[in-house]
């Protein structure tokens, strides 16, 4: 290579590294080997990592762990075949301050077409999300619907939670969403490339529940044909979701106990101990504390997932979300082929009043069956299932108190799920009135 063409090239290479200087995006680059050879200013910013500490270095050792964190391209995939990707995703700079930022990763290649490197671009979102969010803009987050005030502050938690691997506790009502957010909990953690693996503790039985979390090998039992991975080596490396975690019988809370302690087990039947690398994400619909009181559940297994406790509101605490949710379940079923419809005045309002006891499931659930039941593009308030109707009867309005009859009260505790105290707050009358009533009836 001539003097001048060697003395052009360092131009357009200075020329280039004054352009990306420049630019409000961070920009990041390295080779195969993950040695960074580009790190312009703002990345430097976002960051607060210099470039004079990164350039040469590998990338995974600099920030200490992978600075896209499971989402790394070059963690546990073939390199070939890295493609262009984007995601959001949460880092700590230097200092150990949480930023929101958006990346951008795509694959560099020679002349003759090799791969040799990733170019990634990232910009700072942290403002923006925090902004969107004191001013109730945000409508969703990671997955959720919702933009209630109650839903902000679970919202928060979960991004505060990103940069810790600490347990998390989530309690709720049965239908609020506890999967969801146990599910933005792992997506917006470092471990989000991860396995995210639920498993309903109430609903298998319990001669399989042992099996189900940490694997069987073969001929350990009857109809144990082969080796069987367990949840727990599933989701090694990312999160086990364990919901309705207060159903787990005493003993396999013992073995729970101890997974959690040592990160090993072994499979029913095996000897060889295993070790995974898991973060834990329960939940359940029960107060756990009482529980616990009862002796239902252990005190040290209770403190063990109990680190970072998440409530989820239920949908009749957070009213305002009930059209943003109608809406999106109306857009999606429209995405997936039915027809589009609006709710009616009418509707809107039945639902507005509505107390909602299976909550977001439910409102899910009613508008599939006024979808299945409108013929035309509006659903109308008689589209809506008959216990929404039969409440909206049984809702006080303004004057004097009805007279409660046989079929208002029956109604009325059919709705309310045999519980006679939430039975009188439908009816509008004190709890002694109504025993009164039914005593009178019998």
């Amino acid at each position: 290579m001539t003097a001048v063409s060697l003395e052009n090239l360092m131009v357009q290479q200075k020329n280039l590294q004054s352009i990306l200087d420049n630019m409000l995006e961070g920009i990041i680059a390295h080779d195969l080997n993950r040695r960074i050879l580009f790190f312009n200013r703002a990345a430097e910013k976002i960051t607060g990592f210099s470039r004079e500490e990164v350039i040469g270095r590998d990338c995974h050792c600099v920030f200490g762990s992978p600075f896209c964190g499971s989402k790394c391209s070059f963690c546990g995939r073939p390199m070939e075949a890295l493609e262009h990707h984007c995601y959001t995703m949460n880092i700590s700079t230097r200092t150990g301050e949480l930023r929101r930022i958006e990346m951008s990763v795509t694959a560099m290649h020679d002349d003759e077409g090799a791969f040799v490197g990733v170019l990634a671009a990232f910009r700072d979102l942290t403002e923006i999300f925090s902004l969107q969010l004191r001013l109730g803009e945000l409508t969703s987050f990671s997955g959720i619907v919702g933009k209630d005030r109650k839903m902000v502050e679970v919202y928060d938690q979960i991004r505060n939670l990103s940069a810790t691997d600490y347990p998390v506790h989530i309690t709720g009502e049965t239908g609020t969403g506890k999967e969801l957010v146990a599910a933005a909990v792992h997506n917006e953690s470092a471990r989000a490339g991860g396995p995210f693996v639920p498993v309903n503790c109430g609903a298998l039985p319990e001669g399989l529940l042992e099996s189900e979390l940490f694997g069987h090998v073969k001929g350990a039992f009857s109809g144990a044909i082969r080796d069987k991975k367990g949840r727990f080596e599933l989701a090694n490396g990312g999160t086990l979701f364990l919901d309705e975690v207060a159903e787990l019988p005493r003993h396999m809370q013992v073995k729970l106990l101890r997974v959690l302690q040592a990160g090993a087990f072994e499979r029913v039947g095996g000897e060889k101990t295993i070790s995974v690398d898991v973060r834990i994400i329960s939940a359940t619909n029960l107060d756990l504390r009482r529980e616990m009181e009862r002796q239902n559940f252990r005190e040290d297994l209770y403190y063990r997932l109990s680190v970072v406790p998440i409530k989820i509101p239920a949908l009749r605490d957070r009213k305002n979300d009930i059209p943003l949710l109608a809406a999106y379940f109306l857009e999606r079923a429209a995405e997936q082929g039915q027809k589009v419809a609006r709710l009616s005045k009418g509707a809107l309002s039945l639902m507005m009043d509505y107390s909602w006891p299976g909550n977001v499931r439910e409102l899910q659930n009613a508008i599939h069956f006024a979808l299945v039941k409108s013929r035309g593009p509006d659903i109308e308030a008689d589209h809506l299932p008959m216990e929404m109707r039969q409440s909206a009867c049984l809702t006080l309005k303004p004057g004097p108190k009805p007279l409660l009859t046989s079929d208002t009260v029956s109604a009325a505790i059919a709705l309310a799920g045999g519980n006679r105290s939430k039975a009188a707050k439908l009816l509008g009358v004190g709890r002694a009135t109504l025993y009164r009533f039914i005593e009178k009836q019998r």
